[in-house]
């Protein structure tokens, strides 16, 4: 089944403008403060999208992996519709040394985001990374296979997750 597009309102000011300064502050490497303006937001739109999102962001750069797992699965829950969450999920459970687990949670996604390179890739880093090579190549193989997945290839060649895959990128 591939789910129709999800539209999301934005965020109206001044919580599109307390957004925009968290990311501003986690971009200086302030992850305090952008929380500090999370708080700012409005109650009845802190399950926002983008506000989910960031929030992760910044929990993710303060490698807090338990609450990261715990917001990802609200995202999931909240907004299944929106890839972010599934990603999150899988990644976070990956950072938690769970990667069988990150695979399983996120091969549902694959057939609901059918155009989600991350996908695709992380299936792979996640096949990699349990020895599963040929599963890897496959998912390597079709993420390649995208449009537009240039950057995609050059990460590939330095993401410690495909180390075992490394001298084959080119011929994927």
């Amino acid at each position: 089944m591939n789910p129709s597009p999800v539209q999301t309102a934005p965020l109206e000011p001044p919580d599109s403008h307390h957004l925009s300064a968290a990311e501003g502050w986690l971009e200086l490497g302030n992850p305090a403060e952008a929380i500090a303006e999370l708080t700012r937001i409005a109650p009845e739109q802190q399950a926002h999208p983008a506000v989910l999102e960031l929030n992760w962001q910044i929990l993710a750069h303060t490698k807090q992996w338990a609450y990261c797992l715990e917001l990802a699965a609200r995202m999931v829950s909240l907004h299944p519709g929106l890839p972010a969450g599934w990603i999150h999920r899988s990644y976070t459970l990956h950072e938690l040394h769970r990667t069988a687990e990150a695979r399983d949670q996120l091969l549902p996604a694959r057939t609901r985001f059918p155009n989600e390179v991350v996908i695709l890739y992380n299936l792979a880093c996640y096949e990699c990374r349990l020895g599963n090579l040929p599963a890897a190549r496959k998912w390597l193989q079709q993420a390649f296979a995208r449009p537009n997945t240039q950057l995609w290839r050059v990460a590939a060649h330095n993401d410690p997750d495909l180390a075992e895959l490394r001298t084959e990128v080119d011929k994927l």
